[in-house]
């Protein structure tokens, strides 16, 4: 199968085809940055959006179960009638068993010959094989075709590989799209332009220049109606082994000789393989479970993990998790990585601090212990980036306080801001690799997740209990307080 990647806007009609169509993904995420993007003209002409799954709609029917369910997640500023109308005008629908290769035949029926195909897999991974194998059967996988897998990829290492191998039978590495939808949000494709488009930073961007980097992805949802999902699963797999490393790497990368895919890849690959491995006792002491009782989230009452539905009484699942890590590099040597996140947390709040170390000798005084100069990049809910300096109290002598130089990239710039997986569809639809995982990629960051996951069913100890609505254990502040550090919060 030849290895082609098209970069520029495809000329060839479009088959956007969702499995897992009528699913929550589809309705909250993907129909909506598909609307998005067809109201800003990023679709190609004669793109067409066929949904696929178990239930049986016609495609009346479908389009009512659209207009029901999609709209509410859309702005209403964004919500224009003649386009939304065109939009509907795109949507098909094929009823078909994913594992039966028999039923693919009205699929095969209804995709255009001669089209660029998009298949879309919002399904549960574990079908990933059934389907590519049963696409390729039906002739729906050529040289153009494109195929997205969405999270998780795999339960551990080899698993991931299971699910790599099976879908590489059928694609090459250049047609599989592995999304991250944290790779889609603005702020994070603005730190490779923080990183590498301003020259005053590189100098300082090693140690011993920078003390220490925090990255912290908490949400104040509990699990929800994914519970049944989230109790196999767990914080390390649902967000560390993906969101946070990803976003690791990005801080902790070289420069890549251009923005080419595999260039940025490369990079981060070496990141991952640098990522210092933990044994029984790192695990130990560098990582702190958590699991969340009963308390109060934005002024309501709130159940406990434990008693949230599909939750077995004694489950030991964490749903928070802290660590220190190293990225073993002459860069980053002895630089620690503090990773965070948590659900019912007290504030919704993703952000990446990189504190830079103290002055060697304060001449002042009054001067409080830490002076750190801090880098406040928010990722949500508000975008923004903040350098926290030491000034002058006016009045005060030679006191210092620290105040922030602020860039507020929804001010600073007047252009739309799109949605994440907007961006990353269209990133697809258009061949760029860039903002997606390769295999090797997430090979790597299993091979770290393993022993983790490994060592803490070695420990048999139970997630620690943190009241909903704070910031986690207190073990995790303990963490951080040992080796002279805080939470930035």
């Amino acid at each position: 199968m030849a290895t082609t990647t098209n970069t520029t806007e495809p000329l060839q009609p479009l088959d956007m085809i969702i499995f897992g169509g009528g699913g929550d993904l589809a309705v909250r995420k993907l129909l909506p940055a598909l609307y998005m993007a067809h109201l800003h003209g990023n679709l190609p002409p004669s793109t067409r959006i066929i949904a696929v799954g178990r239930h049986v709609y016609d495609r009346a029917s479908y389009i009512e179960f659209v207009q029901e369910r999609s709209q509410s997640f859309i702005e209403a500023k964004n919500l224009e009638a003649k386009a939304w109308q065109e939009f509907l005008g795109l949507l098909h629908y094929v009823a078909l068993d994913a594992t039966n290769g028999a039923t693919y035949a009205d699929l095969a029926r209804a995709s255009r010959q001669g089209v660029e195909r998009v298949f879309y897999l919002a399904t549960a991974p574990t079908i990933f094989m059934n389907i590519c194998e049963n696409l390729a059967a039906s002739g729906l996988v050529d040289q153009h075709s494109r195929v997205v897998l969405e999270k998780p990829l795999g339960h551990d290492l080899e698993s991931a590989r299971e699910i790599n191998l099976a879908v590489g039978k059928y694609f090459n590495e250049s047609q599989i799209y592995r999304i991250d939808h944290y790779l889609g949000k603005e702020t994070v494709q603005n730190l490779m332009v923080l990183r590498f488009g301003n020259g005053i930073l590189e100098p300082l961007w090693r140690a011993p220049n920078i003390r220490s980097v925090q990255i912290t992805v908490a949400e104040t949802v509990g699990v929800g109606s994914r519970a049944g999902f989230y109790d196999g699963t767990g914080a390390l797999r649902d967000m560390v082994q993906n969101h946070l490393l990803q976003l690791l790497c990005i801080i902790a990368m070289e420069p890549p000789v251009s923005l080419d895919p595999d260039a940025v890849r490369d990079e981060k690959l070496k990141v991952l393989r640098s990522l210092r491995r933990m044994r029984l006792g790192d695990i130990a002491r560098d990582t702190v479970r958590g699991q969340y009782s009963t308390g109060a989230v934005n002024g309501e009452a709130v159940k406990a993990y434990r008693d949230e539905a599909d939750v077995p009484a004694d489950s030991r699942t964490e749903t928070f998790v802290a660590l220190r890590t190293y990225v073993d590099t002459w860069r980053w040597a002895n630089v620690p990585f503090f990773l965070r996140t948590g659900k019912r947390m007290q504030k919704r709040m993703s952000q990446i601090v990189i504190e830079f170390a103290n002055p060697p000798f304060s001449i002042f005084p009054d001067a409080p212990r830490t002076t750190a100069n801090r880098l406040v990049i928010h990722l949500q809910p508000e975008e923004s980036i903040q350098l926290q300096l030491m000034a002058k109290q006016p009045g005060s002598g030679m006191q210092m306080l620290p105040v922030s130089l602020n860039l507020d990239l929804q001010s600073a710039f007047s252009q739309r801001r799109a949605e994440a997986y907007e961006r990353l569809l269209i990133d697809v639809v258009r061949g760029r690799l860039t903002h997606f995982m390769r295999r090797d990629e997430l090979e790597a960051a299993w091979s770290w997740a393993d022993p983790i996951l490994e060592g803490w069913q070695e420990l048999a100890e139970r997630p620690l209990p943190y009241t909903a609505g704070s910031w986690g254990p207190d073990a995790s502040a303990a963490l951080l307080a040992r080796e002279g550090f805080n939470w930035i919060e």
